[in-house]
């Protein structure tokens, strides 16, 4: 009953809200930071900053969640304005290690250009990573290739025990330019490659006797991809509106992106293969006073033919450019040819006035699917929940620290970062 309640806020929540009517009261909220709590603890006088001061933010990392077990390193965020640009832009990137012996450099940018005449988007990403993989769909792992084999050979089964570890290089290069063709409206073009390399599969076992077969590799061999080293090069022509009032920490407006990307042999590829991309964020204050009070929603889907892209270059969970999808599960826990994931967030101040403290309440939903096993798209939903943590670092950008913890399907996380979710 509590997921069938969740998911009917989520696919039926996208329809337009209507704002709280909250009385409006004679005091008027001030927002501070961090650093100006900290000055005026000491006695010390506010420290202003020019209007589109640039902010930057450095912190080490310590944290955890579902896909690197514990990790460490240090983080950092940019934010700034161009001149004649009413929005800010964000640079930001990470150095990290993990308890799972993973190295992860993270680079990631959007920035609007002078006069905002131009909108660069990118993901850049080095990682010597590993992670299980279940086989595609959201119901994986069940009727999946390792449940049968395991049950063949009588063995309890468990989600866990079907797990399908992989170690695996990954490089991603993703970067998009996008020209203004009026205001808040963009045409853009850009690139996008996924390399991986030195792939181990774990648990496959080819030796006559002792067969063990997984999904990685019986998808890889049945479409001809290599299953120890491939690619996806593709272009990617997009379409834009971004209306939001601030993209680290929105509180009123939507943003509307629309992709293509078209992998084919003429880019260096296996196969001609295409992706359609769709991306929608809205956001809805509950309250007149405090424009911090609102609800937020996010949707994702990914569509591509069957067989067009290799395993682990198919839509998956938290392989969105900030990797925050699907809080509560780990990173590709859910993969397949066609993606749909929806989120719904209530963000509510918790410091009265001054906005340093803030909470956030979170669901989410998950789909994909698997023809192989006839499953479709909506035919076996996910959800997700949690709560987090806003720290406000820098009142002029919105720059905060975002603490949450998510909760999924017998599977959990922690999850330090900077900005919003979305």
């Amino acid at each position: 009953m509590r997921y069938n309640f969740l998911l009917l806020v989520l696919f039926v929540g996208f329809s337009p809200l209507r704002a709280q009517e909250t009385p409006v009261s004679d005091t008027v909220c001030v927002q501070k930071d961090l650093p100006q709590l900290i000055r005026e603890a000491r006695h010390k006088s506010p420290k202003e900053k020019k209007e589109g001061a640039g902010s930057l933010i450095l912190v080490p990392i310590v944290g955890s969640n579902p896909a690197t077990g514990f990790m460490f390193g240090v983080g950092g965020q940019y934010a700034f304005k161009m001149k004649g640009s009413d929005q800010f832009s964000m640079l930001n990137g990470s150095l990290q290690a993990t308890t799972k012996s993973q190295f992860l450099i993270l680079l990631k940018n959007n920035v609007y250009s002078k006069n905002e005449r131009f909108f660069y988007t990118g993901d850049w990403r080095f990682q010597i990573f590993s992670q299980p993989t279940y086989g595609l769909g959201t119901n994986s792992p069940e009727g999946g290739v390792l449940d049968y084999q395991i049950s063949l050979a009588g063995q309890e089964t468990s989600i866990d025990s079907l797990a399908q570890p992989m170690e695996f290089n990954f490089l991603r290069i993703h970067q998009t330019v996008a020209y203004k063709l009026k205001k808040s409206m963009y045409l853009g073009l850009g690139y996008n490659y996924d390399g991986y390399s030195k792939i181990n599969d774990q648990k496959l076992s080819l030796v006559p006797g002792d067969t063990l077969l997984t999904s990685h590799y019986l998808y890889n061999t049945k479409y001809r991809f290599d299953t120890e080293k491939y690619y996806s090069s593709s272009i990617l022509a997009s379409f834009i509106i971004d209306k939001r009032d601030n993209m680290i920490r929105p509180y009123t407006g939507y943003f509307l992106s629309l992709g293509f990307r078209g992998a084919y042999r003429i880019t260096g590829n296996k196969n001609n293969s295409e992706m359609i991309l769709m991306e929608w964020r809205s956001y809805h204050g509950v309250s007149k006073r405090n424009p911090s009070h609102l609800i937020a929603f996010w949707a994702l889907g990914s569509f591509t033919p069957e067989g067009g892209f290799p395993y682990m270059a198919l839509p998956a969970t938290a392989y969105d450019q900030r990797g925050r999808s699907a809080r509560g599960y780990t990173q590709g826990r859910f993969r397949g040819k066609d993606y749909v994931y929806t989120e719904a967030e209530y963000r509510f101040p918790i410091s009265s006035c001054s906005g340093i403290l803030g909470g956030v309440l979170f669901v989410n939903a998950t789909t994909t699917n698997n023809l192989a096993q006839d499953l479709g798209l909506l035919e076996s939903i996910k959800p997700g929940y949690g709560l987090g943590l806003r720290v406000m670092i820098d009142k002029a950008s919105r720059s905060n620290l975002t603490l949450d913890y998510g909760f999924g399907e017998k599977s959990s996380g922690f999850y330090l970062s900077f900005a919003e979710t979305f």
